[in-house]
């Protein structure tokens, strides 16, 4: 039976080998097109990723990132999410979570903030089953990768946080495809009362780093967190079901098995309510339970 590192990079080789035929298939069609979708890449100009970004009913999504994401002069491709970190972490690491000054959406408690294990037997890469009413989605968390994160995800599913929760957001334009949960309000401006920092990939550069803000990659079947602005993560993330180019600046926590891929794409098939390309899913669809396996 392949360990959890192998079904790791057994993954990884398939979503690259997928991403290379999506950028060759990219190519072609910026051979016929004048410019992206208004909706797609054109969503997050002016305040870069503010579209994207978490509204939680202030002025802090409209900062949250300068840099425009748009095709290069020269034309050339996107960069793709860097693979993993350059230097591992030590074997525990502190976090922390201080209070974000909002009441919490539903009732939660912060997760414990030292010792928390980044590698070691079942610490590595953790198998998670989020249940939906359209169907099962695992996910694999990458403690070693993003540990504070997979910290508070799992801290949050062990207090049930996210049962009978909507998925409040889908997206589907061609450069961005995702859909985004963990939002009990559903609104798209709840969360658990607290925030943590950015871990990978946007650890990985360098602080004022202008690369850090140059949009990449985000291969199908992603896992990350979405945010308000640098070091806002809380308990919303989105599930990447097409490639999708955003910059470095959502934290990379985990995958999505094929099992949770067939049901995103069932989701995503469906499309947004009212036939827009962002907004509420037309499937209507709520996390019955995470559990880990």
């Amino acid at each position: 039976m392949p360990s959890n590192a192998q079904r790791r990079q057994a993954a990884k080789r398939k979503l690259e080998r997928q991403l290379e035929r999506r950028a060759e298939r990219e190519r072609r069609r910026r051979r016929t097109t004048i410019a992206l979708s208004a909706l797609g890449v054109i969503v997050v100009l002016g305040a870069g990723v503010a579209l994207w970004a978490v509204n939680r009913g202030d002025d802090t999504a409209s900062e949250a990132s300068g840099g425009e994401v748009t095709e290069s002069e020269s034309g050339s491709e996107y960069a793709a999410l860097p693979a993993g970190r350059t230097e591992p972490l030590p074997e525990t690491v502190n976090c922390a979570y201080p209070a974000d000054g909002r009441e919490p959406s539903k009732p939660a408690q912060p997760p414990r903030t030292e010792g928390i294990l980044t590698t070691g037997e079942g610490n590595t890469d953790i198998s998670v089953s989020m249940e939906t009413n359209q169907g099962n989605i695992g996910l694999i968390l990458h403690n070693d990768d993003s540990p504070c994160t997979v910290n508070s995800f799992l801290s949050l599913a062990s207090q049930n946080f996210y049962d009978g929760t909507t998925c409040h957001r889908l997206t589907t334009s061609p450069s961005l495809q995702v859909l985004q949960c963990g939002d009990p309000s559903g609104s798209g401006s709840g969360g658990p009362g607290y925030q943590f920092a950015n871990e990978f990939p946007t650890d990985q550069f360098p602080t004022d780093d202008p690369a850090a803000q140059e949009p990449v990659v985000y291969p199908r079947g992603t896992l990350a967190m979405a945010n308000a602005g640098p070091d806002t993560n809380g308990s919303q993330f989105f599930l990447v079901y097409g490639d999708s180019v955003l910059p470095p600046q959502y934290t990379v926590f985990g995958t999505i098995d094929e099992t949770g891929l067939a049901t995103l794409d069932k989701i995503a098939a469906a499309g947004v309510e009212g036939g827009a390309a962002d907004g509420a899913p037309a499937l209507e669809t709520t996390i019955t339970s995470v559990r880990m396996d």
